[in-house]
């Protein structure tokens, strides 16, 4: 009887356990630098990955020292057609939107999903169209595909292997794809859509708006979707949608978290796992260590406006530098254009910064931020209040979230903001302790 218990315990202890083969959907950006961290995390805990990258990328780059696999595929573009596309997105974004009408701005803002769907499309060309790369793949015995979806026809391969979809994102424009294709209540009464800046506590005229964006962005998205679901049809050589496809992922990992989203309804298989690339920091380079000692009792303040932006301006980078120049505090500045005339010499200028080991240094004041998610996340795990300048995309509405929450002031127009309100800002958040 001992024998028995003896043995019955140690199954209780040893027990099997099997690791999975991961497929990993090309992505790009700061999509790409947020699912790197991950990928390294399930390397870390025994599976294998294995990215799919096509020849022309402008972030995702095979190296040495990567310990994932690299599948590359051939598309019909070059680096220099997508780097003018992001460049034009850029400026009009950031320079040119606000001296549009509505009419104008959404004509453009088609014109730009119309030409990154094509992007798309010939992504899934170099993939779908290669009978040795699919036939590959499906000798790969892979488990999963995950999947940022901001490219298309990660589901038909997931489909055409047999396996399970896994998607990780931020959001889609109002919440589109999650509430049409995910099936994931969002009542306009309270849940504001994504990138109307709005929060839970609305007026009744905003409500009154909140349910208009919602029905404006679902008519744009099934007019921009007719490409893509004309692609699906005549590949499957049936009726298919893509919001049809995007409906058979098995699970929806939203890259927030409680802390910043406002209350709404929810399905088991959507998951908020906001925070998950944020590490303790690191110790800093020497010189830059030395740099942040000298701020004394005052600290630092990190600025960063994204791995996008890191020229603007003279005007504009002059305005920026006069007010660092006012205030107590050492500034690391991440900009890569032309040093200021107006630099003072409390603040230095680096091409590169190691953000999240800044924000988690103990002299680490403020972040001036464009509102991208890595970068508020970094900030609310190391407790860093932050100056928002947002730009584009989603950071407008992640800013609207943070001042709601009350950690952030947020500045209107990197355009159009003077000296004295960036300078107001900083002393808002450095020396009112709420």
């Amino acid at each position: 009887m001992r024998l028995i218990v003896c043995f019955l315990s140690l199954l209780t202890v040893f027990c099997p356990g099997e690791c999975g083969n991961i497929l990993v959907w090309f992505t790009e950006g700061s999509h790409w630098i947020n699912l790197k961290i991950v990928l390294e995390t399930l390397i870390d805990r025994g599976h294998d990955v294995t990215v799919l990258v096509p020849d022309a990328s402008l972030f995702m780059k095979a190296k040495d020292s990567d310990r994932f696999a690299y599948q590359p595929f051939n598309v019909s573009m070059d680096e220099q057609e997508m780097r003018d596309f992001i460049d034009e997105f850029l400026y009009f974004s950031v320079y040119e939107m606000d001296q549009l009408n509505l009419l104008q701005i959404q004509k453009k803002v088609y014109e730009f999903t119309s030409t990154l769907q094509d992007m798309s499309l010939s992504y899934c060309d170099g993939i779908l169209k290669s009978p040795e790369l699919m036939d590959k793949l499906r000798n790969g015995k892979f488990d999963v595909v995950l999947s940022d979806p901001i490219y298309a026809c990660s589901d038909i391969v997931a489909e055409e292997l047999g396996i399970p979809l896994v998607y990780t994102f931020r959001f889609s424009l109002a919440h589109t794809a999650e509430r049409m294709c995910g099936q994931i209540p969002a009542p306009p009464s309270y849940v504001p859509g994504a990138m109307s800046k709005l929060t839970d506590k609305m007026s009744f005229t905003e409500r009154v708006f909140n349910m208009l964006f919602y029905l404006s962005q679902d008519a744009f998205a099934i007019i921009a979707w007719k490409k893509i679901d004309n692609y699906y049809t005549e590949y499957f050589g049936r009726p298919t949608s893509y919001c049809e496809m995007m409906g058979k992922a098995d699970i929806w990992l939203i890259r927030t978290y409680w802390d910043f989203e406002f209350p709404r309804p929810f399905l088991p298989n959507f998951k908020y796992i906001g925070g998950l690339h944020c590490t303790p920091a690191k110790p800093l380079p020497k010189d830059m260590e030395e740099f942040v000692q000298s701020s004394g009792d005052d600290g630092i303040v990190v600025f960063t406006l994204g791995s996008l932006i890191d020229k603007m301006p003279e005007e504009i980078s002059n305005r920026i530098a006069s007010a660092l120049a006012q205030i107590p505090q050492k500034v690391l500045w991440r900009y890569g254009g032309e040093k200021p005339d107006t630099l003072g010499e409390n603040t230095r200028i680096y091409k590169w910064i190691p953000q999240n080991d800044l924000l988690g240094h103990p002299k680490t004041r403020a972040f001036i931020t464009h509102g991208g998610t890595n970068g508020i996340y970094e900030a609310i795990f190391h407790g860093v209040p932050m100056v928002g300048i947002p730009l584009f995309g989603d950071q407008p509405d992640n800013l609207a979230h943070m001042k709601a929450k009350g950690v952030a002031v947020v500045m209107d127009n990197l355009k159009t903001m003077r000296p004295q309100e960036l300078v107001d800002g900083l002393n808002a958040i450095i020396n009112d302790s709420s």
